[in-house]
């Protein structure tokens, strides 16, 4: 069985703690491999070796670290089978969703190319007598992301790029529920030409969160997540001093026109109710129709084009819905229907006893 580790100075590393998680196939639900959770000890140990990579990074002219974006987005690119192929056996989604995913990555990638740009400052003559002013951009210093299971490769490259090629050094603390295409990012990143302790990756639960948090080398970390954990790591960060953003949960709702094109009210509701399984905070939850005939017109759309829809692993070209990630997101899942039903919502389309074969 494989064990996913770290990353540390560009190779791999397995740290001191034992404990470790299971990760899971979510279209079986067997268990695919382990992963090392890291104690308060690893993740000290790997900020210290992101801080002493600092100064010489932070040093290294902007259009040098720019030709490292560069050959890393080449990387991506003619990688991104593999990627999505690792992508999708542990979050489950399509490989056309994994794909696109990692395309959204990649786009952020080339904006961090052109950062020689957008890196210089301002130079302002006589705003005072005898006085100019200027303003000059520089590294924060080792700054962190705790980033989602739902965007395994996208979420984090909206982060690590801007922040390297801007002369800071970082940590990541993917979700431990899909971590090894960020590993293997991870190692292409190393293979453009980064230097070691600029990048590194640390896999665990709270402790390694709490530990980044905490650890007053750590200058600004970048959240994505749920709002009550965004809630806890804007809390707690900021009161240690540091720079925190956090991109919380949201609830998306579409409102259905009574002159809308219907064919296209229907496709924005599939590809963004079922797409990624769901699972992304784009997703359209609710949608309002105006009036009693839209909320028909509408209904009488959908219900083919959900009972058409084909639901599969990943492995099959063909499928358009993968699993959830995992069996509580499943049961919660269902619970919400059930609970739908009970307070006298009829279920047009029934999932929830669907059989795959094999």
């Amino acid at each position: 069985m494989t064990t996913i580790g770290h990353f540390l100075s560009n190779k791999p590393w397995s740290g001191s703690s034992d404990r470790n998680g299971d990760i899971f196939n979510p279209a079986t639900g067997g268990i695919s491999g382990r992963v090392l959770l890291a104690s308060k000890q690893d993740v000290d140990a790997v900020i210290e070796l992101a801080a002493a990579a600092l100064p010489c990074w932070a040093a290294t002219p902007a259009a040098k670290r720019a030709t490292v974006m560069f050959e890393f987005r080449d990387l991506l690119k003619s990688n991104i089978d593999e990627l999505a192929e690792l992508l999708s056996a542990e979050h489950g989604k399509t490989i056309p969703d994994a794909k696109g995913e990692i395309a959204r990555g990649i786009e952020v990638v080339e904006f961090a190319c052109g950062i020689p740009h957008l890196l210089k400052g301002e130079y302002s003559e006589s705003v005072a007598i005898n006085v100019d002013s200027y303003t000059v951009r520089q590294p924060v210093g080792v700054v962190a992301g705790i980033t989602p299971f739902n965007f395994p490769a996208m979420v984090p490259l909206w982060m690590y790029p801007v922040a390297i090629a801007c002369g800071n050094t970082f940590v990541l603390k993917p979700s431990e529920k899909n971590p090894t295409v960020v590993l293997r990012i991870a190692e292409l990143l190393a293979e453009a030409g980064l230097p070691g302790g600029v990048f590194n990756v640390v896999n665990g639960d709270k402790e390694a969160v709490d530990a980044l948090l905490d650890n007053p080398k750590i200058e600004a970390v970048s959240f994505v997540g749920s709002t009550p954990i965004g809630h806890y790591i804007y809390s707690r960060g900021t009161a240690n001093g540091k720079r925190v953003q956090a991109l919380c949960g949201a609830k998306n709702h579409l409102v259905v026109m009574p002159d809308a094109d219907m064919d296209q009210v229907t496709d924005a509701l599939i590809g963004s109710a079922f797409g990624s399984a769901g699972e992304r905070c784009m997703a359209i939850s609710v949608a309002v129709p105006v009036g009693e005939g839209t909320a028909d017109r509408l209904v009488e759309a959908l219900e083919p084009r959900v009972r058409a829809l084909k639901v599969a692993p990943y492995t099959d070209p063909t499928s358009e819905l993968g699993p959830v990630i995992s069996k509580q997101s499943y049961d919660k899942i269902r619970n919400l229907i059930d609970q739908g039903l009970e307070q006298g919502a009829k279920l047009v389309v029934d999932g929830r006893e669907i059989s795959l074969q094999g």
